[in-house]
């Protein structure tokens, strides 16, 4: 298998994806990971855990219309092309797998 744009890119688009999926209540409060439980005071520098929960819901926030579009566009050009043809679009070996 074969490292190219088209494999970074649709690994990239499935990790944000994956971070645009997760459910506060269902998953990340029983992890320990809710929105009440990350509360820091005054002049503190948040944690690690706050830092990663505040990009989680930024990214559940900003890119949910955004990841629509993108999401449907793949799926299209998918259905179009095949997974084939992007890899040599994008770029990479004879052996390369989709």
């Amino acid at each position: 298998m074969a490292f190219t744009l088209y494999s970074l890119l649709q690994a990239a688009l499935l990790i944000v994806n994956a971070v645009a999926v997760l459910h506060e209540e269902h998953f990340l409060r029983h992890i320990g990971w809710g929105s009440d439980q990350g509360i820091g005071g005054f002049g503190e520098e948040p944690g690690i855990k706050t830092q990663l929960m505040n990009l989680i819901r930024s990214i559940r926030t900003v890119m949910r219309v955004p990841l629509i579009a993108v999401n449907s566009i793949a799926i299209v050009l998918l259905l179009l092309f095949g997974c084939r043809y992007l890899v040599k679009i994008f770029g990479a070996s004879k052996e390369a797998s989709c």
